[in-house]
């Protein structure tokens, strides 16, 4: 259980951090600027909630917990040494990122394909999803970076990967099943 009654500590007044097994970074590293961009993702999903119901609402703060939980898994470096923790640390399941599959399978399917680019617009909710979706990417590339320097979970690289894809997808959702989608004109102002 995490309990948080004081909220600043000083700590990072000098401008490092503590990791997930208390080893102190720099702010700058680029595990801190992946997992602080994991959470920037997660707060730009809270605003595309706000505009969201039903199953899409439910769908988003599913997606939502999973990033705390990736949060949580990048912020702890050295996986090798997961068995010799005080507790089980958090890692990104394939099983998380089978289930985002699965639900970008089942928005998909009733979807007309694409014949040309979105632009991002349409229904608030739908141009927040693709705010997100770019969030997502950035998040992604900072994950790659990471791996190019430290060993990291291979399925949290895979979830950001899809959950992009997902939010796209869901994105079209958001603008009547993509019948409100703003399509790329290519071209137009010339």
């Amino acid at each position: 259980m995490v309990v948080l009654n004081k909220i600043y500590t000083r700590t990072g007044d000098a401008g490092q951090t503590a990791l997930g097994d208390g080893t102190r970074v720099s702010k700058t590293s680029a595990r801190v600027a992946a997992y602080g961009t994991v959470d920037e993702l997660n707060a730009t999903l809270g605003m595309a909630r706000l505009h969201a119901t039903g199953d899409m609402a439910e769908a988003l703060a599913r997606i939502q917990n999973d990033l705390f939980d990736l949060g949580a898994d990048l912020c702890r470096p050295d996986m090798e040494r997961d068995a010799e923790a005080e507790y089980t640390p958090l890692r990104i399941l394939p099983a998380q990122v089978d289930r985002l599959e699965s639900e970008i399978d089942a928005m998909n399917a009733d979807l007309e394909p694409l014949r040309s680019f979105i632009l991002p617009g349409g229904s608030a909710l739908s141009a927040h999803l693709h705010l997100c979706r770019t969030v997502a990417r950035r998040a992604e590339r900072q994950t790659v970076a990471l791996a190019a320097l430290e060993g990291i979970n291979e399925s949290a690289l895979r979830y950001l990967n899809r959950v992009s894809d997902w939010l796209f997808v869901a994105g079209r959702i958001a603008n009547d099943s993509g019948r409100a989608d703003v399509l790329w004109v290519p071209g137009l102002t010339r």
